[in-house]
């Protein structure tokens, strides 16, 4: 049975046989990796549909056949594996199509099959993961719709060891578990997750859980304590419904702890622009603008399932609706930072950084005294990062610190290894000098007047403002006390609108920080 999350069972199967499967989903490149003994029907059914459709390499192809009980067998080819740019996710694509297709077939619980592969070390993982995205039902589908709440009743893995498959399983329902809580608050709509929304659904996900979580919400105290996010928040405070929350989550590993993480996401909820208000039809699609705080969500999803030893993790959600009114902030206002720092608003579309770095600036504060810190910031901060990248990959940016332990080269090979890729990106003096005061009244320049991606650096130099104004400059490698700290944007990978969020790039995260102590 599906669990209330949509996230349908997971079985392991040892025969392919197993009567209990309307349908049979096979992924891998080519027929010859099915010549074993226990495949070797599958294999003479596909060779013989090659005869009458040369397009069984290239497309998804549905074969009536007698080689599976349910007589449906789907095969969905990878394409080449062996090629300079081909990468692992050519499996999780084969896959995604391969369940789609069984989906349109109308099996209820179809078997995946991904025969021994060599190519990619994760290639059984990542399989499993891309049916899981195409399995994915939406959070107002599955409160709204009942009946729609699932697509499937269960999905069957095959492999030819019972151990690694029941392995596999448990790992592919922890990390589909945190990727739906993800998806569930970057997808949903402004009014379903706006922040007091927000809240709940994470109070209530992490309910007598391993999860601590605290939730500030009191407008005096975020005035207070976050000054430069409550300038974001002041026209969304006065409608009750839509007033900013920081959400606080902290996970401790059992064991002596040897490495702490702080993670601060951007979570707005809704981005009008402000006073700089998106004009001319670009502003639908701004309710995905919470996918950095709804990873960090879901990367705490991952902790409570897997309880790595040793490892502790804190992490904010920065949830707050960047409105237009009365009492919205305006460019040219000065703010003086948690860190001290006067900021001088320059766009009110540049909203993300203000709401997350005071938040920042709190968590450096933290890692201070903290076991082998290192901090975090994920958000779906700039167009800049599409046009640079394209709109499939996560940008990372180390600050000196953090380069000299070569942390995004790790964080990029662990993503290339489980198909979350990441592109690296390095701050540069250029960057800092950008948002230098130009004047005697403010320390530090907010933003320019240009969008992001009509400005040269235009992904680079919001890490720099992050760091200035958070008081990190005072923690690079020139400092008696370094804090190495990296910005990921994730504009791109975050998924396309219209569309379903991918879930980037908690995989990445987890598979670098997690997996290897569990």
């Amino acid at each position: 049975m599906s669990a209330k999350n949509g996230l349908p069972e997971l079985l392991p199967c040892l025969d392919i046989n197993d009567p209990q499967y309307d349908g049979v989903v096979v992924v891998t490149d080519t027929v010859q990796k099915l010549l074993d003994n226990q495949l070797n029907a599958v294999a003479e059914a596909v060779q013989n549909y090659a005869k009458i459709d040369s397009a069984y390499t290239k497309e998804v192809v549905l074969i009536h056949t007698d080689a599976v009980p349910s007589k449906r067998l789907i095969f969905a080819p990878t394409g080449p594996l062996d090629r300079d740019y081909d990468d692992v996710r050519r499996f999780a694509d084969a896959a995604e199509k391969g369940v789609k297709r069984a989906l349109q077939a109308g099996c209820k619980r179809p078997l995946l099959v991904r025969p021994v592969d060599n190519s990619f070390p994760k290639a059984g993982s990542v399989t499993t993961l891309g049916c899981l995205s195409a399995l994915y039902v939406p959070l107002e589908i599955r409160e709204d719709v009942p009946s729609k709440a699932s697509k499937v009743e269960a999905l069957g893995i095959w492999c030819n060891s019972e151990e690694r498959v029941k392995q596999g399983i448990v790992l592919a329902n922890a990390v589909e578990s945190g990727r739906i809580i993800t998806r569930d608050i970057g997808g949903s709509d402004p009014e379903r997750m706006a922040a007091p929304n927000v809240a709940k659904y994470v109070e209530e996900a992490f309910k007598d859980t391993a999860i601590k979580v605290t939730v500030i919400s009191d407008p005096d105290t975020l005035r207070k304590e976050y000054p430069l996010y409550a300038a974001v928040n002041r026209a969304a405070n006065q409608v009750e419904r839509h007033q900013g929350r920081v959400i606080f989550l902290e996970y401790t590993g059992e064991g002596d702890i040897d490495k702490t993480l702080f993670l601060v996401g951007k979570g707005v909820t809704y981005d009008t622009g402000g006073a700089d208000i998106k004009a001319g039809g670009v502003m639908a699609g701004m309710h995905r603008d919470k996918c950095g705080a709804a990873a960090v969500a879901g990367f705490f999803k991952i902790l409570n399932e897997m309880k790595p030893k040793g490892l502790r993790v804190v992490g904010a959600m920065a949830m707050v609706r960047n409105s237009v009114g009365s009492n919205c902030y305006v460019a040219d206002e000065i703010i003086t930072s948690r860190a001290g720092v006067r900021v001088r608003v320059g766009n009110t579309d540049a909203e993300g950084r203000m709401a997350m770095a005071d938040v920042l600036c709190y968590l450096k504060e933290q890692a201070r005294s903290a076991v082998n810190p290192q901090l975090f910031t994920i958000a779906t901060l700039t167009g800049h990062v599409i046009r640079a990248y394209g709109p499939n990959y996560s940008a990372i940016l180390d600050n000196g610190p953090a380069r000299n332990m070569n942390n995004a080269q790790n964080i990029q090979a662990a993503g290339d290894t489980w198909g979350d890729p990441f592109e690296i990106s390095t701050i540069r003096r250029d960057d800092y000098d950008f948002h230098r005061g130009k004047s005697e009244y403010e320390d530090v320049l907010q933003c320019n007047n240009s969008p992001s991606s009509a400005t040269a650096r235009g992904h680079q130099t919001p890490a720099a403002f992050l760091i200035e104004a958070s008081g990190m400059e005072k923690h690079g490698k020139d400092s008696d006390q370094p804090l190495p700290y990296s910005h990921l944007d994730i504009a791109g990978s975050s998924g396309p609108f219209p569309g379903v969020p991918t879930g980037a790039p908690i995989v990445a995260l987890a598979a670098h920080f997690v997996f290897p102590r569990c």
